[in-house]
């Protein structure tokens, strides 16, 4: 099919004179340009979908299953407490380190080459788990495992962003929390099933992770580049031809202009960028920071608060993960992203109080608050798929992304690796109560500075000075 390009003179858009300049001959030549923020859904948006959701269903399989998998490594292994908190935590600081890295690189030299290497890495890492002799190299791998984790969260959150209709981006984003947590579930279900069969069932419990992986890493091949990243570089005739290859001949690109944002981790801290940098890493430390800490050890503590076969009930209360997560799906429809937040932060804090005040005799009351709480923060969760990707603009949004990301999994490690220390030296009581005060810093910070990005396009969101005007806003401005 050919095509007539032209890149000089170009308009607002990058076009000459304002109007499209990539023609495909011999297709509607007549028909209405249409941006990508404003097309439906089509099979290319839900294949990108797709591939970037298997990270998250690898991320909650390969975090779920170490809880089950230490139930035999630590008699096994002899493990003390520090190393208990050093494997549990090592994978979340594997998500520091590839977050921050790989969210910075990619917006330096694309998306589509970190979205292919971090998978290769996640494979080959779980793979070799199985082999491990010592507690640490199965810190190492799973720090490995970690890296490469981040790195995808950090470009895959960005990818689906820059590629969504505006309409559907939260809840594609949002749908990020769904298949994390099936992930997570289907770990516990391997662990419940497994972790009592044979004496290794550990290892092949932790290496079962790279057949996802694998999948994942082969079906990404041929992943288009974003062109939303490719104007900011200047690169105008090769973002309308991914478009034109796979949206459509009349679809246009977006408002992206030449960039002139510096591409410097310095840059989130500037007098434009601090208040969303801050409240991006803030909001998602205090949400998963709880969350790991109880469901990374969900078997142990369900023994500390005496429930009747703690197995059985830690995996009843992560399949109602599964139903937060897909309530949260309809909340993030329905509701403001400010309201549900706000709302979210404030029910968590209120249920994780009671829990804690609750005697431990008292296993019933307890098993109810323990779902009101799995499903509430399963919900909530379904943002920060969400509000990073929204809040900067395109040539820094992978480190945007990737540093939340990167403060929430360090303050995830290094609370999920001090909770043996608590639970012996405060008692499970003052463990829970230090949790609720982390609920409630992140309920402050949404009171103060939680944005309201819903029905605008990726750049008015990252743009972070316009209001919702409603659905059909075709207002935009360069970021």
């Amino acid at each position: 099919m050919a095509l007539s390009t032209r890149s000089k003179n170009k308009g607002h858009h990058g076009f000459p004179g304002g109007k499209p300049f990539v023609i495909a001959r011999g297709e509607a030549m007549n028909a209405s340009p249409v941006r990508m923020d404003d097309l439906p859904l089509t099979r290319f948006h839900w294949r990108i979908a797709g591939l970037t959701f298997g990270a998250h269903l690898t991320d909650g399989y390969v975090l779920g299953v170490i809880g089950y998998a230490m139930i035999q490594l630590q008699p096994q292994m002899q493990l003390t407490a520090i190393q208990e908190g050093l494997i549990g935590g090592s994978a979340l600081f594997g998500l520091f380190l590839g977050s921050l890295f790989l969210g910075w690189l990619s917006d330096h030299i694309g998306r589509q080459r970190i979205f292919t290497f971090s998978f290769l890495l996640i494979t080959l890492a779980s793979f070799l788990q199985f082999f491990v002799t010592s507690p640490e190299q199965l810190i190492l791998l799973r720090i490995c495992i970690g890296f490469g984790l981040g790195g995808d969260y950090s470009v895959g959150h960005t990818l689906l962003a820059e590629f969504s209709p505006r309409r559907y981006r939260g809840m594609l984003l949002g749908a990020f929390s769904v298949v994390w947590t099936i992930g997570y579930v289907l770990a516990s279900a391997a662990g419940h099933a497994w972790i009592d069969s044979f004496p290794d069932a550990w290892r092949w419990l932790l290496a079962s992770a790279s057949v996802p992986a694998l999948l994942i890493t082969l079906l990404r091949v041929g992943t288009p580049e974003s062109p939303r990243w490719l104007m900011r570089q200047g690169r105008i005739g090769e973002a309308h031809e991914v478009v034109r290859r796979f949206l459509g001949a009349n679809v246009l690109p977006g408002d992206e202009i030449a960039s002139v944002t510096t591409r410097r981790i310095g840059t989130l801290f500037s007098t434009r960028y601090w208040r969303r940098t801050a409240f991006n890493s803030i909001f998602f430390i205090c949400l998963v920071v709880p969350w790991f800490v109880i469901y990374t050890w969900l078997p142990t503590i369900a023994q500390h608060i005496e429930l009747e076969d703690p197995l059985t009930a830690s995996l009843i209360l992560n399949a109602l993960l599964v139903v937060g997560a897909l309530l949260g799906l309809v909340l993030t429809w329905s509701l403001s992203r400010r309201r549900f937040l706000i709302s979210s932060f404030s029910l968590l804090a209120v249920t994780l109080t009671a829990l804690a005040l609750t005697p431990a005799s008292n296993s019933t009351i307890i098993l109810l608050l323990f779902v009101l709480f799995s499903t509430a923060i399963s919900a909530a969760s379904n943002l920060v798929g969400i509000l990073p990707a929204e809040s900067f603009p395109t040539d820094i949004r992978s480190l945007g992304v990737g540093f939340a990301t990167a403060m929430s999994r360090l303050g995830a490690a290094v609370s999920t690796g001090l909770l043996p220390v608590a639970l012996v030296s405060w008692g499970m009581r003052n463990t829970l109560l230090v949790l609720v005060a982390v609920l409630l810093v992140g309920l402050l910070v949404s009171l103060l500075w939680a944005p309201e990005t819903r029905n605008l396009s990726l750049v008015e969101a990252a743009d972070g000075t316009l209001k919702p005007q409603g659905k059909g806003n075709e207002h935009s401005v360069g970021v």
